[in-house]
């Protein structure tokens, strides 16, 4: 748990009289606020707060805490100070959480390219293929793709996400290559356990058609079926990222290319936009530049 931000938060909540109102004024989402202060409350060892529908007030324990908690924010705003124009610089440890496949395809480069210009920033990727809790598992910073993101969470959006459909050689020279999205369902489609897992959806002409798949193969996470599809196991629906180099080099085939898969968007999630570390939000301008609207990966597709 960040402790000072913990106590940021329950002195902001008292001083506003609400939770939404220390969200809105800290730039936190309200799931965060609530969190800093079950986390604070639980380092303390007390609760400090009386929660009612209408009002919040102080416990004994709450008025015991609150004055200390504003002497250590006084206290480390003085040594924010006191350090100057140094806080400006870039480092410090980033620890950031992203999917193995746009971790192993993009992100990997992206931040070595960070590190070789802000020496001062340590990062430690967490390749996870699942949502984390920001604040449970101490992660600065998230990669996160998704159609609709919730929108109590504090993202910036970094780029699109489109997806290939394709095939190796090897697999179309025993399977005929489907000439329209109905006959997906004849084929072997090895399929993502969280993003279409049974249903494809497309748009061909403008309007919006979903199709029914299935296969024998399925996994958590994009790398897998990418070894799978090479290997002749089927046919799958990858990011661009991760599949348009290897349908350049034509060890995949694009198939259906009038059909265009449904596009979502990468996103960077983060906790607060407050008091936000240098190094954080160097790394967030670095990446909104790097993977503009129109990513280079999916040049040539």
């Amino acid at each position: 748990m960040d402790r000072l931000n913990a106590m940021r938060v329950f002195v902001t909540v008292v001083d506003l009289g609400s939770q939404s109102a220390a969200a809105d004024h800290l730039d936190l989402s309200r799931p965060v606020v609530s969190r800093y202060l079950a986390e604070l409350e639980a380092w303390v060892g007390a609760r400090l707060l009386h929660r009612t529908t209408r009002k919040l007030s102080l416990t004994a324990a709450g008025n015991e805490t609150l004055p200390r908690c504003r002497q250590m924010l006084e206290l480390s705003e003085d040594m924010q100070a006191a350090v100057g124009s140094a806080g400006d610089t870039p480092r410090g440890l980033l620890r950031i959480s992203v999917s193995t496949s746009f971790g192993q395809s993009q992100l990997a480069a992206a931040v070595t390219d960070y590190v070789r210009l802000n020496p001062g920033v340590t990062i430690d990727l967490q390749m996870l293929d699942r949502t984390v809790n920001l604040v449970d598992e101490r992660i600065d910073l998230a990669i996160r793709t998704s159609r609709e993101l919730d929108p109590s969470l504090i993202a910036r959006q970094l780029t699109v996400c489109r997806s290939v459909l394709c095939a190796s050689p090897a697999y179309l020279r025993e399977h005929p290559a489907p000439r329209r999205v109905d006959d997906l369902s004849q084929h072997n489609c090895l399929t993502h356990s969280y993003f279409g897992k049974s249903l494809w959806h497309f748009t061909c002409d403008g309007e919006e058609l979903s199709v029914p798949v299935q296969g024998n193969i399925s996994a958590n996470e994009a790398s897998t079926l990418l070894s799978a599809t090479l290997s002749g196991a089927g046919v799958s629906l990858l990011p661009s990222y991760q599949a348009g180099v290897h349908v350049q080099r034509g060890d995949l085939v694009r198939l259906l290319p009038d059909a265009e898969p449904r596009v979502m968007n990468i996103y960077a999630v983060y906790a607060s936009r407050k008091h936000m570390p240098a190094a954080l939000r160097s790394m967030l301008d670095f990446l909104a530049q790097r993977f503009t609207p129109e990513p280079a990966w999916d040049n040539g597709l």
